[in-house]
């Protein structure tokens, strides 16, 4: 009796256009799409001084984005890894060289965080996120096999800690923590020990008081005051928002107002005093959700928390389908960078949380969040049909 032994194609499988189309996430892109319109429609309704016209580059940012996340999606993200080096250079080189052009108009304290362009300015940290996000991961991937050692969680918490602390002197608070919210996200995914995490977790905690308490009473000042406002008011509200001096105090309070004066379908755009009357510093980025909750009400911010949570899932479920580890910690550190920017920022409209200026991915107004939302977007749809066309390459089994 004779076997016929099975063979297995080992033809990589080629996704043509329509073909690739039908592999990405079609309910990540739905919710993606669905946050960039509640953005355009928020926007629309703020379109009044200083915010005229915001709503139409917002949409053409989204475009944009969309755009740029399919074609994105076309590429195998693990040929990436090859260039960690490169990326990462390129992370330092853009949070280092906007130190050389003066802080633009409206920045607030002054702070250098935009490399100004022909009709666009381009805030280098925020494209870093995803920049480390490739490097970092990779490196991990690299130390796999030795993830068990504390040397392997020195090493990567110090890659990751290097951009944040030169982001931090710009000073660019809010995506400095982004920075180290990635880093922990790659030793958790990595699969570090608890024991690791808890000290990795001992040690902010430790860093926390000695930069809040402990330095300043040397008279050792690490952040600026506003920051120590933004950082600390949340945990010691004033008893009274009227006649408050602290500028945090004043925003966290305004906010409060507008989300309460919505109550369960919003007053509507032309009687939202608190957005439209400029009571609220920053409608349309850092307090954009307490805009949306007044003129939209339970009703708006009940469909924007649904879009994300559409969004996280999505996300998550990349994470456990990917083909390999690298797709894997990519993922999983997206999956971070957005649950701490919606977490953080939505509780800072609510007053729970510290006021860090970290954009609310797709709905606050500005292009380099925007865009890099999207190239985010873009590689977990690559980790998307990657790990499809895996899975039907290794289906593909003749049986000669």
């Amino acid at each position: 009796m004779s076997v016929t032994p099975i063979k297995i194609s080992e033809e990589p499988a080629r996704a043509r256009p329509m073909t690739h189309l039908l592999r990405i996430d079609p309910w990540l892109l739905f919710a993606a799409i669905g946050l960039s319109c509640c953005s355009v429609v928020v926007l629309h309704a703020l379109n009044l001084p200083p915010y005229v016209g915001e709503y139409k580059r917002q949409a053409e940012y989204a475009a944009l984005g969309i755009v740029v996340s399919l074609v994105i999606s076309r590429f195998d993200y693990s040929r990436l890894r090859e260039f960690r080096y490169v990326i990462y250079g390129l992370t330092i080189f853009l949070n280092v060289v906007v130190f050389a052009f003066s802080a633009p108009g409206g920045n607030a304290g002054g702070s250098q965080r935009r490399i100004p362009l022909p009709g666009f300015t381009f805030q280098s940290s925020a494209f870093g996120l995803v920049l480390l996000i490739l490097a970092i991961s990779a490196f991990a991937v690299e130390r796999s096999r030795r993830f068990s050692e504390h040397r392997t969680t020195a090493r990567i918490l110090l890659i990751g800690l290097v951009p944040a602390m030169i982001v931090m002197a710009q000073p660019d608070l809010g995506d400095a923590l982004v920075y180290g919210v990635i880093s922990v996200a790659v030793l958790f995914f990595l699969g570090v020990s608890w024991k690791h995490l808890a000290a990795v977790g001992g040690l902010v905690v430790i860093a926390a008081v000695a930069v809040l308490t402990v330095a300043p009473a040397l008279g050792v000042h690490v952040l600026k005051q506003y920051q120590v406002d933004r950082l600390t008011t949340f945990v010691n509200p004033p008893a009274q928002c009227n006649g408050t001096t602290n500028p945090t105090a004043y925003q966290t309070c305004e906010g409060l107002i507008a989300i309460g004066s919505g109550q369960k379908t919003g007053t509507g755009p032309t009687r939202a005093s608190q957005a439209t009357g400029g009571f609220i510093p920053e409608a349309d980025s850092d307090f954009v959700f307490a805009s949306l909750g007044e003129m939209y009400g339970f009703a708006g911010a009940a469909v924007v928390l649904s879009l994300y949570a559409l969004l996280i899932w999505r996300t998550l479920r990349i994470v456990t389908m990917a083909k390999n580890l690298y797709g894997t910690l990519i993922a999983g550190s997206i999956l971070a960078m957005f649950m701490f920017q919606i977490f953080l920022t939505i509780g800072m409209n609510l007053g729970i949380a510290p006021v860090t200026g970290i954009p609310l991915p797709l709905v606050a107004y500005g292009g380099s969040s925007v865009l890099t939302t999207f190239i985010a977007i873009g590689l977990l749809q690559s980790i998307h049909v990657q790990a499809r066309m895996s899975s039907a390459g290794k289906a593909r089994v003749l049986i000669v």
